[in-house]
């Protein structure tokens, strides 16, 4: 009984066992494919002592986000961590936080059974994490994805932040 096991690049993810469900095991053995487009493992699981074959392989499929107009874009890490940047700007937000976000948000489009998520799930999420991080950021953030028409609209989600932040205050907890 073998498994697949997928090296995404910057990931690792743990493999189970196929007889006992443990997640360590040793290499035994490894070769390269004919073809050279994946490496044949066999392991032995730490827990059981069985061996198992497991393909590593680059994932091929591009991860996509669904944009407003129904367009659907390869996401791009880079293109967060640019956005996160803008808003950040001049901001005093360590950039171990910044990159947190976008592992989180990568993490995120990845975990999606259909390979692919909405900006507005992508965006929220962003959002959420910026708002316990910098207030001013995530304000910067959200005008830029909010696309806010006017004053009006800026002024309704400054309102509702502070507004959230007194009845935090009035709790007891910041």
């Amino acid at each position: 009984m073998g498994g697949v096991w997928v090296a995404l690049v910057g990931w690792l993810i743990a493999m189970k066992c196929p007889y006992c469900g443990f997640t360590q095991d040793r290499v035994v053995d490894s070769r390269e494919s004919k073809e050279a487009d994946s490496i044949r493992r066999r392991r032995e699981c730490e827990g059981c002592n069985k061996r198992f074959t497991t393909y590593e392989r680059i994932d091929e499929i591009p991860y996509m986000v669904v944009k407003k107009d129904g367009r659907r874009e390869k996401f791009d890490r880079q293109k967060v961590l640019s956005g996160l940047l803008h808003a950040c700007e001049k901001r005093p937000v360590p950039a171990v936080n910044l990159q947190q976000i976008v592992d989180e948000t990568e993490a995120f489009v990845v975990d999606s059974p259909e390979r692919e998520r909405s900006t507005n799930e992508v965006g929220e999420l962003i959002m959420n994490r910026l708002k316990n991080i910098d207030t001013v950021a995530y304000i910067r953030f959200a005008s830029v994805y909010r696309d806010f028409k006017d004053v009006r609209e800026f002024k309704a989600e400054l309102e509702e932040l502070l507004s959230g932040k007194d009845a935090k205050k009035r709790k007891g907890s910041f």
